[in-house]
């Protein structure tokens, strides 16, 4: 097996840094090479020039100590670096060991702010040398690295001063310097200097962030700090007016050294906490102890969405959010720039927007985008007469399976179908573009369907469904990332017939027996009447007392007379009664007996004509005459009539008929 071969060392840099004690010891360095979690151990070879013996350190994998007494106070000194247990090893550097002393880096102080200069202290005074040259650099806060373009090479005059800088910016300063007879020092630390403030310039970016609820939106003015090379000195605050439909203004002062209930900042942006109900525009401004800036301006009376949505392309990593679109399609009157805003869901600090050039067609925003956190992008058209919404979309930086449904429930059941309802993932816990709804039945039918644009409340029927039948359904939301979890609901179908036709009916049939049970007990109870919706056969056949004239005078009004009629015989016997004269023997008032006079030629015919009326008129006063005559009659049987009147005399006669005495009314 052929054994692997390590990596050449680099050639060791040696020097000897000052620490008080010039001839302290010499340090050298090296880069180990090979595989740096694996480096190899190495040993650092010196040995004096024209001199065939030397010595080396202990084992180290990238630097070496020579102390004093093992190299000589003048002269040269060769050094090398060889792999332990190898014959691999660097190639010798030469050095003077008087000229590879490193004196220690300068110190900063500062000279003047307008216009801006520093000067530094001189180290070579330590061992009275000469200052052979120094480099500087700078940059401003915020920026990475060092432009090599900015290193200045300097003699004897340790100062320096930034032409034309920007101002009240803040700049950094770093300084080395080499001496005669020695090496070029280490950089200084970094010195931070501020520039002369200014007059701010530009415009407050500002912008309206529109928070929205279930029942409503309201938006509220936020903008964001700016920038120093804008800002130019120490913001003191900014005024914010707001101009409402009627014409009135109102002007909020903001301070940045104070708070207030009026406006609020997360050291970024500024907002005011009123709503920006009815206000038409928006001018605000920042100033310092110099000056302010022009007013930007803004206008929100005739905000919109377009009708066709623009199409974007989102894209977010873990570092960056994009988002492109395309201008062919697109002309607006009086364009001014587009706007692309960004909110993370749920809302809270993850909200930003970046003004685009008309121009242009794409935003990049830098930052922290979380996984499995949907940002919500906008894109808006502002012109100098309205701000148009021209399209929304969901960007994730990575995408995972979106949680269950909070709910799923039937709404409506009928025989063969049935609607259900869900409420739709939270933003919060989708994790990823819900790109639809997956439901299943236990008849092993798969439905996917689509999100709506305003992800509300979903509602799906199925049809086709058997009556009378017990199904079990299921429901999950699908994203990229994958399915979610189930979320179960069971249901049964409705029989065919209608069930609410079913107790109409039974209702009304019950309904109809109570009445004509009712009228049926009425009309039993109820003397000499019989209704037609029940049998004859329960009724007794009896002479009707209406048959007899006499009962003409007595108009008959009695209740349900429209249901009842007569009990009569449809071939009835008229039987005619002839009276006969004869002397009777009556009492008159004065008890003296006296002969009665009876009209032979008066008939007494039945009618033929009954109507169901005449049964159903009888009133109180008929069957009181009606009991006197019956009464009468009685009485009389064996003092007053003859055993041939009960001859001559029917049954008919006999019960309902007045006798010859009522009739002449003696």
């Amino acid at each position: 097996m052929q054994l692997e071969v390590p990596a050449t060392p680099s050639v060791p840099e040696c020097y000897r840094p000052y620490n008080g004690e010039i001839c302290s010891y010499i340090k050298c360095i090296w880069n180990p090479q090979g595989d740096p979690e694996n480096p190899s151990p190495y040993r650092l070879h010196w040995k004096p020039e024209n001199i065939e013996d030397g010595d080396m350190t202990e084992e180290s994998s990238s630097e070496g100590i020579i102390h004093r007494q093992q190299f000589p106070s003048h002269g040269k000194l060769r050094v090398w670096v060889e792999v332990v247990n190898s014959s691999v090893r660097s190639e010798e550097a030469v050095y003077h060991v008087e000229h590879i002393v490193k004196l220690p880096p300068p110190k900063i102080t500062k000279v003047s702010q307008d216009p801006l200069e520093i000067t530094w202290s001189n180290s070579c005074t330590l061992e009275d040398w000469d200052v052979k040259h120094c480099d500087v650099r700078y940059r401003t806060e915020g920026d990475r690295g060092w432009p090599a373009s900015q290193y200045e090479n300097q003699t004897s005059d340790l100062r320096y001063a930034v032409m034309d800088p920007q101002f009240f910016t803040i700049y950094q300063f770093q300084v080395r310097c080499m001496c005669s007879h020695s090496l070029m020092s280490d950089w200084s630390e970094i010195y931070n200097e501020t520039s002369v403030e200014s007059t701010p310039i530009g415009e407050v970016d500002m912008w309206r962030d529109c928070v929205k609820s279930h029942a409503s939106s309201e938006c509220f003015l936020t903008w964001k700090n700016l920038s120093n090379s804008q800002a130019r000195g120490v913001i003191l605050g900014y005024v914010a007016t707001r101009v409402y439909a009627n014409g009135t203004e109102k002007q909020t002062n903001v301070s940045t050294k104070t708070s207030s209930p009026l406006w609020v900042h997360d050291g970024r942006i500024w907002r005011l906490t009123s709503s920006l109900k009815d206000v038409s525009s928006v001018t605000i401004s920042a100033y310092n102890a110099l000056g302010a800036t022009d007013p930007s301006h803004l206008v929100l009376q005739a905000l919109g969405v377009k009708e066709k949505a623009q199409k974007i392309h989102v894209e977010v990593t873990q570092e960056n959010l994009t988002v492109s679109w395309d201008l062919s399609s697109e002309s607006f009157d009086g364009l001014m720039q587009y706007v692309v805003e960004y909110r993370m869901c749920p809302p809270g600090p993850g909200f930003d927007w970046i003004k685009v050039d008309k121009n242009l067609s794409s935003a990049v925003f830098k930052g922290e985008f979380k996984k499995y956190t949907a940002h919500h992008v906008s894109l808006f058209a502002v012109t100098n007469k309205k701000v148009l919404q021209l399209s929304t979309s969901i960007g994730y930086s990575v995408q995972g399976a979106p949680s269950k449904v909070p709910s799923f429930k039937v709404s409506s059941i009928a025989v063969s179908e049935v609607t259900l309802f869900w409420e739709p993932v939270p933003c919060s816990k989708q994790n990823g573009v819900i790109l639809y709804y997956q439901i299943r039945t236990d008849t092993q039918k798969v439905y996917n369907v689509s999100v709506s644009p305003d992800h509300g409340n979903q509602t799906f029927t199925l049809l086709g469904l058997n009556p009378d039948q017990e199904y079990t359904v299921w429901i999950a939301a699908v994203s990229a990332g994958g399915s979610g979890k189930n979320v179960t609901t069971t249901f049964k179908t409705k029989n065919n017939e209608n069930s609410d036709l079913v107790w109409v009916r039974i209702f009304l049939g019950i309904v109809v027996v109570l009445v004509v049970t009712s009228v049926a007990l009425f009309c039993c109870f109820k003397r000499n009447t019989v209704c037609p919706l029940l049998p004859l056969c329960l009724f007794e056949k009896e002479p009707d007392p209406s048959n007899s004239k006499i009962f003409k005078q007595f108009q008959i009004n009695e209740p349900l007379s429209w249901i009842c009629k007569s009990i009569y015989d449809p071939n009835p016997k008229i039987s005619k009664l002839e009276i006969v004269e004869k002397s009777s023997e009556a009492l008159d008032s004065n008890g003296i007996t006296s002969p009665m006079m009876e009209n032979e030629s008066t008939q007494f015919d039945q009618r033929d004509d009954v109507t169901p009326e005449d049964c159903c008129k009888t009133d109180s006063k008929a069957r009181e005459a009606y009991s006197k005559m019956v009464d009468s009659d009685e009485d009389k049987g064996d003092s007053s009539s003859s055993y041939e009147d009960e001859q001559i005399s029917s049954g008919y006669e006999t019960h309902f008929m007045p006798t010859a005495i009522e009739i002449r009314g003696d």
